[in-house]
């Protein structure tokens, strides 16, 4: 069949959900036997994700070949279930970057260079080299920031140049919101209607709409929404909000989403087949205990507000793994500053504790601090990156008594090293090349015999995504030994830390590598549930 292309627009706020609606219609096509994939282009001038601040821009996600990205790539990987690459995500930046390199390199052999006719055709090109790199039948490409903004202009007018070169093969979709005002009452339908029309002043009518709301949308405001961009009410999808995420395919499904959409690219419909998600679902919906996590990180406060996505992938693994032991999470993001204000007492009460990744110097005495509570009250750890460099600096200042011992990130003239930046990147800092040069993507690991670790894996090897500069010093590795903190897993050759673990607690885990980018909803990462095994059991001692 020809490739099929189907874009995904969102109007009148951000984080309207455009990433998990492009998930789930990627779920709900692949369940119909089609090979799918899906793609983010994000407007920013940023070449890649890596350099922005979480707290700002939520989550860097990092693809097996060391792409960082959105944190859309990480849902769109848990709801279809397979691992994406690079093309899978491109910005504004690629895009101008690309087109200048081509031209200074004569590619566009003498002819000018248009804004709003080469950076799209550069788009086009990357969705379909997307598609092949992909084997995709059907591609869904998720246009970043929301319609009416300048900067994604460019992103839809691709989508006009292809309707216009394919109309059989693109379908547009848009997310839009109707609010309901508490003086009012009331649901309201204008707003959605002028972000159609904006798409609409950009030469794009949707196909679909899919409209977000507190509660499900009635008829009456589906036919003001159909009436506005002349749709049949029967396109306009009642996206509701949910408990789960999860959740979303099903209902898409119970309003014929998939053949809908289908039948508008004139492709033949396949059986469907979602027993698996929907056995997923019902699982995580009725789990009949709970389990109090703290989440202790640097990246969670904004002003007067709490942002978890800064740690996205970490709270879906930890949902993923609670699941299977019948436990409904809850979760507590906890900013290690106000640690250091008030002290461990904030950290009683919890069944277990995740110290995700970070870096910088701010507010660490606090994660610091909170490690050691865990540590010494027997309360289930796991540390993730950051969290286990820091786990490692806590043992070297309390149990090894080097009470200056720090990570040369933060203190560069410590006398005792426990973390230090990697050989290879010396010289990257020193001259700034910063930009997608950590230690990124996919990497194999060794494990320890009898450890938890290669118990979690059943395993004594791997494969896992890594996102760091600094390491674990050998030189240190004895003396942790001696007292009880067991090299747990090595890199495939032997000369990096994988996984610290300490021999005298339930759990106590820290990975130099992020596994949270390698769960999946219907896959539970291992060492997540290993670790939820143990707060299941600290919460319930067995006899």
């Amino acid at each position: 069949m020809n490739t099929k292309v189907i874009f995904v627009s969102g109007g009148v706020i951000s984080g309207i959900g455009k990433g998990v609606a492009t998930s789930s219609i990627a779920l709900i096509l692949k369940s119909r036997g089609f090979a799918v994939t899906a793609i983010k282009a994000d407007p920013y001038l940023n070449v890649d994700a890596g350099t922005l601040n979480p707290i700002e821009h939520g989550e860097v996600f990092v693809l097996d070949d060391g792409m960082e990205c959105d944190q859309d790539l990480g849902n769109y990987e848990r709801f279809l279930d397979q691992s994406l690459n690079w093309t899978n995500y491109m910005t504004s930046g690629q895009v101008f970057k690309t087109v200048i390199d081509r031209e200074r390199a004569l590619g566009y052999e003498g002819k000018t260079v248009e804004f709003f006719q080469d950076p799209p055709r550069e788009i086009i090109n990357r969705i379909y080299l997307c598609a092949k790199t992909n084997r995709a039948d059907i591609v869904i490409l998720e246009v970043g920031g929301t319609v009416g903004e300048y900067q994604n202009l460019l992103f839809l007018e691709a989508n006009r140049l292809l309707k216009l070169q394919k109309p059989k093969d693109i379908l547009h979709v848009h997310v839009t919101y109707l609010p309901i005002p508490s003086s009012l009452g009331e649901m309201k339908s204008k707003p959605a209607q002028m972000s159609i029309q904006q798409l609409a002043s950009s030469g794009i009518l949707p196909d679909f709409v899919l409209a977000r709301s507190s509660v499900s949308v009635d008829e009456k405001r589906k036919g003001k929404i159909a009436i506005a961009c002349g749709l049949d009410p029967d396109d306009i999808i009642s996206a509701p909000d949910v408990e789960s995420i999860y959740q979303i395919p099903l209902n898409f499904e119970n309003q014929d989403l998939s053949n809908k959409i289908l039948k508008k690219l004139a492709t033949k419909p396949k059986k469907s087949n979602l027993s698996d998600w929907k056995v997923m679902v019902t699982g995580a919906l009725t789990a009949k205990k709970t389990a109090k996590i703290a989440m202790v990180g640097k990246y969670f406060s904004t002003g007067d507000f709490t942002l978890s996505d800064a740690y996205l992938s970490v709270i879906e693994s930890i949902k993923h793994a609670a699941a299977q032991y019948d436990i409904k999470p809850k979760m507590r993001w906890i900013d290690s500053t106000q640690i250091e204000k008030e002290g461990t007492k904030i950290l009683k009460g919890f069944d277990g504790m995740i110290v995700p990744g970070g870096f910088g110097g701010r507010a660490v005495e606090g994660i610091i601090s909170a490690i050691k509570f865990a540590r010494e009250e027997k309360i289930p750890y796991f540390g993730l990156c950051f969290g286990m460099q820091l786990a490692a600096v806590e043992f070297a200042r309390d149990i090894l008594g080097f009470t200056d011992a720090h990570t040369t990130e933060i203190n560069p003239k410590t006398k005792h090293p426990v973390i230090d930046v990697m050989a290879d990147q010396k010289a990257k800092i020193k001259s700034k090349n910063l930009g997608g040069t950590m230690r990124l993507g996919a990497w194999d690991f060794k494990a320890k015999t009898g450890t938890k670790f290669a118990k979690a894996y059943n395993s004594l090897s791997g494969s896992e995504r890594h996102r760091h500069r600094f390491e674990f010093n050998g030189k240190f590795a004895k003396l942790f030994e001696d007292k009880g903190m067991v090299i747990a897993a090595t890199s495939k050759e032997g000369n990096l830390v994988e996984a610290l673990e300490f021999k005298d607690h339930p759990f106590f885990v820290g990975v130099q590598f992020h596994p949270e980018l390698k769960s999946r909803p219907l896959h539970p990462h291992p060492l997540y549930l290993a670790f939820m095994e143990a707060v299941s059991n600290f919460k319930s001692p067995k006899k």
